[in-house]
């Protein structure tokens, strides 16, 4: 996901015991007299947008299905902010603690930290900073849950899946984890276990619905990368499943299995709202999914592989598009009336607050 500057670019060193690869001698050590594009291409590199968008669509698909167009847009702007910090941060803190087989491979090499334009003493505060920030964003505008729920991810992801990846294959279900747990940010946030107690499930089905999706969606996803990368990912000491077993074969059944399990949980995503336009939007995604992996499992090549990867970026975008277009739950509109939580666009003046333990009414 590297942009090409001028500043500086990998080399690949003759150097066949350590197969390494680092930035030119006269790449600058640090920012200093970078353009505005060079600063912001070096931020992209350390941040990792698209991941944080991913997030995002998934933090706000998941406040929607909960509590539909009651969401207060005011308090969700500043609640994706939060968020897109936090995973700003665990991308910064993944790159501190893969730095070094990060200059092994020549998809990572050109990453500020691993190519030695920001050392891991400056990283490591950044990332202290943009994670206590936006920890204290979300806690502000939709309190300790959905806090505590970012700060999980951020864990699984930082602390678990990417030292993992040194140790076992299994890394990618762990990795699958942090992946989907970005639906309970939304679902706390929009008062989700509130709804719930008070006898509204449909909305709890639909994330739980979208939560699985999220998880099982990242198994052939996943295998593509592992698959494209994994001649960099074994020089570098990384144990994907595609190192482990260089035929394929296991990170095809992974896939497939996966994308197999994904169908009938998709058209789960269709039960609350009892909408058929959301039904064969999900069974169309999903099932251009399994072709997609079974292509894959059939093939194992790199172009089947580039395939699979596009068609998991489309389906994934097609189911979320999806959720959000059709509607929430059928239950929610008349759930939400009487409610105002962090997130809903009620009134908000003192005569019309509900109490803290004020319950909703069917």
């Amino acid at each position: 996901m590297s942009i090409s500057t001028p500043l500086a670019s990998p080399v690949a060193q003759d150097n066949h015991t350590r197969g390494q690869w680092r930035t030119q001698p006269d790449a600058p050590a640090n920012a200093a007299g970078l353009s505005l594009a060079g600063l912001l291409a070096e931020v992209s590199r350390l941040t990792r947008p698209r991941i944080a968008l991913m997030v995002l669509a998934t933090v706000f698909t998941a406040m929607w299905l909960t509590a539909g167009r009651t969401i207060d847009g005011s308090r969700l702007a500043w609640l994706l902010l939060g968020t897109a910090l936090v995973a700003a941060s665990s991308s910064i803190a993944n790159q501190i603690l893969e730095r070094d087989t990060d200059r092994l491979m020549p998809r990572t090499a050109f990453r500020p930290i691993a190519a030695g334009r920001m050392t891991p003493a400056a990283a490591t505060l950044v990332a202290f900073l943009v994670l206590v920030l936006g920890e204290g964003i979300v806690t502000a505008v939709a309190g300790w849950p959905p806090a505590v729920a970012a700060l999980a991810t951020w864990l699984v992801y930082v602390a678990i899946y990417t030292p993992m990846k040194k140790v076992s294959p299994l890394n990618t279900a762990v990795g699958a984890v942090a992946g989907a747990l970005p639906v309970a940010i939304g679902w706390l946030a929009a008062e989700g276990p509130r709804r719930l107690a008070a006898g509204d499930a449909a909305g709890t089905l639909a994330v739980g619905a979208l939560a699985t999706v999220l998880y099982l969606w990242q198994f052939p996803h996943f295998m593509a990368i592992a698959w494209l990368y994994r001649e960099q990912y074994a020089r570098a000491g990384l144990r994907m499943l595609t190192v482990d077993d260089p035929t394929g074969l296991r990170a095809a059944g992974q896939a497939l299995a996966a994308s197999l399990a994904m169908v009938p949980v998709s058209l789960v995503l269709a039960v609350p709202s009892a909408s058929v336009p959301l039904f064969l939007a999900a069974a169309f995604a999903s099932m251009i999914y399994v072709a997609a992996t079974v292509w894959f499992a059939l093939r194992r090549d790199d172009a089947s592989a580039r395939t699979l990867l596009m068609v998991s970026l489309g389906s994934l975008l097609a189911l979320l598009t999806a959720s959000v277009a059709c509607g929430p739950p059928a239950a929610v509109s008349s759930l939400t009336a009487t409610a105002s939580p962090p997130f809903f666009a009620a009134d908000f003046s003192a005569e019309n607050s509900l109490p803290p333990t004020h319950t909703l009414q069917p």
